[in-house]
């Protein structure tokens, strides 16, 4: 039998994710719920266990209690092979401070590297949405003998100066890294667009463990992966891109080849849900062949009750829709929408009470709100903002965990 590579994960997962307030105000940005059922870091987490790689740790920072929570609840891991996936938290272990970036996060945490003593270290971002086969990606960086390999997505050249992105002459090596450029390189034969990178990255152990060495005795550096540590290997022509578009994940069809979507803001977190209730969704969450893994509640099925109904909409467990009307939504667990109440194009987080007559437009509900009878949300945007809710550029009010709307 041909020996497997033995590989090590590494989820950062420590970021404050301030675009998502208020949903971050209580919670790090990879434990936000997302889909009715899931949390951000469900995804990467899915995708590196689907593939195989069974010893992950996340390190985590700003706010993690419940995130560190549902991974030691949700994410166990077969004991007797060895396998895990444990949080681990800033431990202060060379000296007294914080994390100062994710490359200082990585270098504090070497440690588990020495223990493990991987051939490759993949060190992922903890809150995208997406599938992927991180096995296919380790394969093209084996075969191609680069230091770190870079997963890039295909964007459009007008959309990609937002992101870091990455500039190759032969679709392989990287020749620089720009972060938010002003004029995007295209992708070699593809002048319209640009490869964006992921923030997934494969290294081999020696260099990542050299340049993270390097990067800590520079006084100048902010240790950052994708500010600091990508640039100098690229500079050295260690670094190599992956196309994203190459990796084939089972069960997926061809609407949903190739899909990440960036949650970074409140707009982008709606829209991805948006992307999950069409009839031939977007993102299909419904691919058992490459399941997104979490740990569902012990509850009832959904009902609906009086003439409830809804329509392109995703309806969680325990929830009961009675006499009202649902559209276009994401309802998540354990939520009540009652007599009369109009629920459409929202996100709605468990435990949340919509009452009689409420009517709730383009919004998203963090757990536990309460919409009082016959109250109003997301039809007059001015009026939300005189109440001090947030209401993101695109439209979308958000609330808070626990508040609850009065009618006015």
């Amino acid at each position: 039998m041909r020996k497997q590579p033995k590989v090590l994960g590494i989820v950062l997962a420590g970021g404050a994710g301030k675009r998502l307030q208020p949903l971050t105000a209580d919670r790090a940005k990879p434990a936000v719920p997302f889909g009715g059922s899931y949390r951000l870091i469900d995804f990467v987490l899915s995708n590196l266990v689907n593939a195989g790689f069974v010893r992950l740790c996340v390190l985590t920072q700003y706010k993690s209690h419940s995130l560190d929570r549902h991974i030691t609840t949700t994410w166990r891991m077969s004991t007797l092979l060895g396998d895990y996936i444990t949080p681990v938290p800033a431990q202060q272990r060379l000296g007294p401070r914080w994390f100062t970036g994710s490359a200082d996060a990585i270098y504090q945490s070497l440690n588990l590297v020495y223990d493990e003593k991987p051939d490759y270290v993949a060190v992922f971002g903890a809150d995208n949405v997406y599938r992927m086969d991180p096995r296919q990606m380790l394969d093209h960086h084996i075969e191609v003998g680069a230091g770190v390999t870079i997963a890039g997505i295909r964007m459009p050249r007008s959309e990609a100066d937002q992101f870091g992105v990455i500039e190759t002459a032969d679709g392989v090596k990287i020749d620089a890294f720009l972060e938010k450029p002003e004029d995007p390189p295209a992708i070699p034969g593809s002048p319209d667009q640009s490869y964006v990178s992921m923030g997934n990255y494969m290294f081999s152990t020696e260099v990542l463990v050299e340049s993270l060495r390097v990067d800590a005795r520079d006084e100048g550096s902010v240790h950052d992966m994708g500010g600091n540590i990508i640039p100098m290997l690229t500079s050295q022509g260690m670094a190599s891109v992956y196309d994203f578009d190459a990796n084939i994940v089972p069960g997926e069809t061809e609407r949903d080849h190739g899909y990440w979507r960036d949650v970074g803001s409140l707009d982008a977190y709606h829209d991805a849900h948006m992307d999950l209730v069409s009839v031939h969704p977007v993102f299909n969450l419904y691919n058992r062949n490459w399941p997104i893994l979490t740990n569902l509640p012990p509850l009832p099925p959904a009902k609906f009750i009086e003439g409830g109904n809804a329509h392109e909409s995703m309806v969680g467990a325990g929830t009961i829709v009675s006499g009202a009307h649902v559209r276009n939504s994401v309802i998540a667990s354990d939520v009540r929408i009652a007599s009369g109440a109009y629920v459409e194009g929202c996100v709605v987080m468990p435990g949340v009470r919509i009452g009689p007559g409420a009517v709730v437009r383009n919004a998203v509900l963090d757990k536990y709100c309460v919409v009082e009878d016959h109250a109003q949300l997301g039809v007059d945007l001015d009026g939300d903002r005189q109440h001090d809710y947030t209401v993101s550029d695109g439209g979308i009010v958000v609330i808070g965990k626990g508040i609850t709307v009065p009618r006015t």
